[in-house]
């Protein structure tokens, strides 16, 4: 289909519109030069993006450990910066003076160890968090789990460099009609370097080791609805609702809806970044080479079959399919594998 040709109204209010912007960017850039040059900046420090509002974010200072003092505050972002996400670690300077409307700037982002992406509405993948330490794929009794599920999560983790684990929550619902499941599902993912964590925040039951766990580094949860996340969420951190107002009171701006997820410190330590979005991570856009690199126990096997377009199925001098006679994969996990990317090739 051809483009639809603009009419030359079109054209001029289009061409207005990208010079306003460049105006607003301008005047942005002489406002932040002349704080600087004015003393309205301080010293130039290292900080932790915590939310994202468009075109300004709020920024903790990294130093505040050091000094027992926070010090949080709302900024402009350098246009020369690309996006910046929740996570990012950057380098900035906080105002002491009233020239930038008592807003710090942000410098340059510092580099990312690893990024959470998700479609946008075009269709464009879209970093939605940065410097993820471990992605918790969180499981329940019910609704009822499947294999070819976890596996779509464990896929999509292996696919970001974020060490995923399983997390099962509700384990207080657990009963002699489906123990024996449970058990027969979970068995094969240690085996596989996926620890399996069990909880319950009923009865408290495996708290404590996942408290050990989230305390080391910046996590995430994930998984679908109804297995109890938003809950597990409100347990770890008691008045949810009440530290993103706390965020928005730092911004001395009255209330604001982020565009993005938000970095909570847990108090028994460790990092956990949230929003709707991240909870419903999944598999976006994943070629058919991603998908099978994302099978851990497929690696070594990968690219030995005899034909280079190999489906895995039932050609000839299949390395997959050797190594599946051999017990070196499971038949299940290989039928996950058919599974998903069926499934895949369908959506």
């Amino acid at each position: 289909m051809s483009k639809r040709k603009l009419n030359r109204r079109q054209q001029w209010r289009i061409a207005k519109i990208q010079q306003e912007r460049e105006a607003r960017a301008r005047k942005k850039e002489q406002t932040l030069s002349q704080a600087e040059e004015e003393g309205d900046l301080g010293a130039e420090q290292t900080g932790l993006v915590i939310a994202n509002y468009g075109t300004q974010v709020l920024v903790e200072s990294e130093a505040e450990n050091q000094e027992g003092s926070e010090l949080r505050q709302r900024c402009h972002v350098r246009s020369n910066i690309d996006t910046l996400v929740t996570g990012d670690r950057v380098a900035w300077r906080p105002a002491t003076g009233e020239s930038t409307g008592g807003l710090g700037v942000v410098g340059a982002r510092l580099q990312r160890h690893s990024e959470l992406q998700r479609p946008d509405r075009y269709g464009d993948m879209k970093t939605v968090a940065a410097n993820i330490d471990r992605i918790l794929i969180v499981i329940a009794p019910y609704p009822e789990p499947f294999a070819n599920a976890i596996d779509r999560y464990l896929v999509a983790a292996e696919t970001t460099g974020i060490q995923p684990l399983l997390l099962l929550n509700k384990i207080d619902l657990i009963d002699d009609t489906n123990r024996a499941h449970l058990e027969e599902l979970l068995r094969p993912y240690p085996d596989l370097g996926y620890p399996v964590l069990q909880l319950s925040t009923k009865t408290g039951e495996g708290l404590e080791q996942l408290l050990d766990t989230l305390a080391q580094g910046t996590s995430v949860f994930v998984g679908q609805s109804g297995v109890g996340k938003s809950s597990l969420i409100n347990g770890l951190l008691p008045g949810t609702d009440a530290r993103i107002g706390e965020l928005s009171e730092a911004t001395g701006k009255g209330t604001h809806t982020t565009t993005a997820a938000e970095l909570f410190h847990l108090p028994s330590g460790g990092d956990l970044i949230d929003s709707p979005g991240i909870r419903e991570f999944g598999l976006w856009h994943m070629s058919e080479q991603e998908l099978i690199e994302g099978f851990a126990e497929f690696r070594p096997f990968i690219g030995h079959c005899r034909f280079r377009d190999c489906r895995h199925q039932s050609e000839p001098g299949c390395a997959i399919q050797e190594a599946l006679e051999r017990g070196d994969i499971s038949q299940r996990r290989m039928d996950s594998y058919l599974h998903v990317r069926n499934s895949l090739e369908n959506e």
